[in-house]
């Protein structure tokens, strides 16, 4: 009884402990802190802040954007990042596939919900969908921290069957750098390490959408940071 609860207490830590560390990051910088910190690391990577619109100004993946810092409680949970540059019907079409293709092939997201395997045909008529039927176009991922230490231990064979996917391979990683040996090895834990380990990303929420504005349109996306986010606290 007492290996059984050291065991759980070892693996409530270490959710924990990568909970804390591992946040969401937007290039490379955790959506963590305050905001005027977050605001000094933004101007270092080259964006520009206008104090009358209380955002920063620069390029991001290509496009123009505008980010904003959203705070709960002092504490950063949300970068928005708002294309500066409205687009037509077409363009945002080809601009959000574009989108959904990249966030796929790179391994260290995974995707929510199937509506992050989106593909909008060119006879998608998106105005009258958001328009008429409040249809909302999005794509939802949780972002795997990124590992830098070397790993030496290798998964044992049920976990590589139930991971058995090259997408998944940043989780792989994240999976050997989170748990002890001992317990990757133990195959009677590979569904509670898995668990565990999607339980310690799922707050690292990075998701885009279509917003139309006066018939034109352009992407938004947020990357959150769930941890600092408001769970009604204040209330």
């Amino acid at each position: 009884m007492n290996k059984i609860l050291s065991v759980v207490m070892l693996l409530t830590i270490s959710t924990i402990l990568y909970a804390q560390k591992d946040v969401t990051r937007f290039l490379g910088i955790p959506v963590d802190g305050s905001k005027s910190e977050m605001i000094q690391k933004l101007k270092a990577k080259g964006y520009r802040y206008n104090s009358t619109l209380d955002c920063l100004e620069g390029e991001f993946n290509g496009s123009q954007v505008h980010l904003s810092v959203v705070t709960n409680n002092n504490k950063v949970w949300r970068i928005a990042i708002v294309d500066a540059v409205l687009s037509n019907e077409t363009d945002i079409r080809i601009r959000f596939n574009a989108l959904c293709r990249q966030f796929k092939k790179n391994q260290r997201y995974i995707p929510v919900s199937s509506s992050s395997d989106y593909y909008l045909f060119e006879d998608e008529n998106i105005s009258y969908e958001m328009t008429v039927k409040n249809k909302r176009y999005e794509a939802i991922y949780n972002q795997i921290p990124t590992v830098t230490e070397p790993i030496n231990k290798v998964l044992p064979d049920m976990l590589k069957q139930k991971l058995d996917n090259e997408e998944l391979l940043n989780l792989k990683k994240y999976i050997l750098s989170k748990y002890t040996a001992e317990l990757i090895a133990d195959n009677t834990k590979w569904e509670q390490i898995i668990y565990e380990s999607l339980e310690a990303i799922y707050k690292n929420s990075v998701w885009f959408m279509i917003d139309q504005q006066y018939g034109e349109y352009r992407i938004v996306m947020f990357y959150d940071n769930e941890h600092n986010r408001s769970n009604g606290e204040d209330l």
